[in-house]
């Protein structure tokens, strides 16, 4: 019996925790909680543990469907990227660029491969019908702290293991382990919190699993976030109660703000919070006077009225009480790498535009170069000019995820034409086409590109693929593919030399500086390096290389 311990980071959800998962005779024997991780020191879900049963499971797909008189049926890599080339684009040439749309899921930001490829393919469809699962909870978020801060993920994380008070609004991270924020075993680093004297503090609708271990729980009616955030801030200025810390020198607008709450007293709003006068002032106060706190909030303010607005005011708050970029209070995560909001120099950012531009049907303003999902399926019913009349979806179900399923499903079998990129035929899924599976999360190697920009530490973790893969492509090189198809290149067009010529030309554009020696000419199909010197320069080109040749599996910063 042949027995090997490999070392992995899971990709199931935010929490990013390390796994150890045993390999018996080329099958997985068992997956626990990493005690040596760096990051997440042993701690697993429930979610990590069904891995396996994910791999072995009869129904996730191994090979590409096609459509063939209304049922599925097997078809070869070949046959499934030549119907999309035959179909895709006539339809293109006959319909236009905006006719095709494309929607993306949740398990893109987990695997670097798809991060890394999507804008590729989005670039080549050249259409301006983005969708993404963002837009149904986290867009206010980004929304706001780019506005604030200047890039979308630079959004202020709290300092859990030096806080005194963490304050909770909306958010349930111990059944989530952050959403938004990156921290396994919440439960646990929220009992440190309290065992040193520290107070976990809960305002939500519902009395959830975060809010049964707090130390105080302030029920609050639905939607009522933003008033009151907003009687908080005018009881903060009108109690004399700021103090802008460290950041004072970079804080702008407070007498703007000042009137723009002055008519949320808590007299005012606490009616319609639900909360007393008297509780909302006491909140403020306690957040104000103690050293070292932090104001969180998640889901709940975002999918509500005004959830852009109460997203900023969380943060208006956290910069007004002094807890802003200090120990104990919020502060900024550094990525090791490909973080656009830790790249170049201080000051040189050039900030976020918004609106550029709108859904045909509702006018809904992009933000971050997605419509809201939601539109989706006005978009595809409304005739005229640019309706949607082709859709392909990477890794998302938003039948089963987004408002109103059951109208979207009746939209998506109007369409001439669907790709989905998925492992499982769903309630999205099988109004498609063609489906492509990518290779199961056991099959692949694994790098946060994201959630080290959203962790509670920074850090630096890469896993190599825990089981051989098949014989199939990978996902990169699947939407690689669908890029050049969108181009109208023809479908058996070799993604790995077109690749190895697009990275030459990235690393001429983006490290002219840092080359050294002469360069190389491209290497055969599936081969290494336009240039040898940039080796280990871009992140991307690693996933060619073997396992065997990536270091640092596991480092601490």
């Amino acid at each position: 019996m042949t027995e090997t311990t490999h070392h992995r980071i899971c990709p199931l959800c935010e929490a990013c925790c390390g796994l150890e998962i045993t390999v018996k005779d080329g099958q997985v024997a068992q997956v626990r909680g990493h005690a040596q991780d760096p990051f997440s020191q042993g701690y697993i879900c429930p979610k990590a543990v069904a891995l396996k049963d994910l791999h072995n499971d009869p129904d996730r797909l191994r090979t590409p469907l096609i459509k063939r008189n209304g049922q599925h049926v097997r078809a070869t890599w070949d046959e499934a990227f030549a119907e999309i080339a035959r179909r895709l684009q006539a339809l293109q040439a006959e319909q236009g660029r905006h006719a095709v749309a494309v929607a993306v899921g949740n398990p893109v930001a987990h695997k670097y491969g798809l991060m890394s490829y999507f804008p590729k393919l989005a670039r080549a469809l050249g259409t301006r019908n983005v969708f993404s699962a963002s837009s149904l909870d986290q867009v206010p978020k980004q929304l706001s702290c780019g506005l604030m801060f200047g890039h979308w993920m630079s959004v202020p994380l709290p300092d859990i293991s030096r806080s005194q008070l963490l304050i909770v609004l909306g958010a349930n991270p111990l059944a989530s382990n952050g959403s938004m924020w990156t921290v396994p075993d919440f439960k646990g680093k929220a009992r440190a919190l309290q065992a040193r004297g520290g107070r976990l503090v809960v305002i939500d609708p519902r009395r959830t699993e975060t809010a049964a271990v707090a130390d105080a729980y302030h029920a609050i009616r639905p939607g009522a976030d933003v008033f009151l955030l907003a009687a908080m801030v005018n009881t903060l200025l009108a109690h004399g109660w700021v103090r802008l810390g460290a950041v004072a020198d970079w804080v702008q607008g407070v007498a703007e703000v000042q009137q723009a709450v002055a008519a949320f007293t808590p007299e005012a709003v606490a009616e319609r919070c639900g909360m007393t006068a008297d509780s909302i002032v006491g909140l403020t106060r306690e957040l104000a006077h103690t050293e070292r706190a932090a104001l969180y909030a998640r889901m709940g303010t975002c999918t509500q009225s005004f959830g852009t607005l109460a997203s900023w005011l969380v943060d208006v708050l956290n910069v007004l009480t002094g807890h802003l970029d200090t120990p104990g209070g919020v502060m900024f995560a550094k990525a090791p790498a490909f973080a656009s909001n830790t790249q170049g120099q201080s000051g040189s950012g050039r900030g976020i535009a918004t609106g550029r531009h709108h859904a045909r049907v509702s006018g809904a303003p992009e933000v971050m170069g997605e419509l809201p999902i939601t539109c989706l399926a006005e978009e595809i019913e409304t005739a005229g000019v640019d309706q949607i009349r082709a859709l392909i979806t990477v890794a998302t179900n938003p039948v089963l995820s987004a408002p109103n399923g059951p109208r979207l499903a009746q939209a998506l079998e109007s369409l001439d034409f669907m790709v989905s990129i998925d492992i499982y035929l769903n309630e999205t899924t099988r109004h498609a086409d063609v489906i492509l599976p990518g290779l199961s999360p056991l099959q692949d190697d694994h790098y946060d590109l994201s959630f080290a920009q959203l962790s509670w530490r920074n850090n630096a973790r890469y896993s190599s693929p825990v089981l051989p893969p098949d014989e199939r492509p990978a996902e990169w090189q699947i939407l690689h593919k669908l890029a050049a198809i969108a181009q109208g290149q023809a479908p058996d067009v070799d993604v790995n030399a077109l690749d190895d010529a697009q990275f030459a030309q990235d690393t001429q554009r983006l490290f002219a500086g840092c080359v050294r020696g002469p360069a190389r000419p491209a290497t055969p199909a599936g081969g290494g390096f336009a240039q040898r010197p940039l080796w280990g320069c871009l992140w991307a080109k690693a996933r060619r290389l073997d396992p065997g040749q990536s270091h640092g599996r596991q480092r601490r910063h």
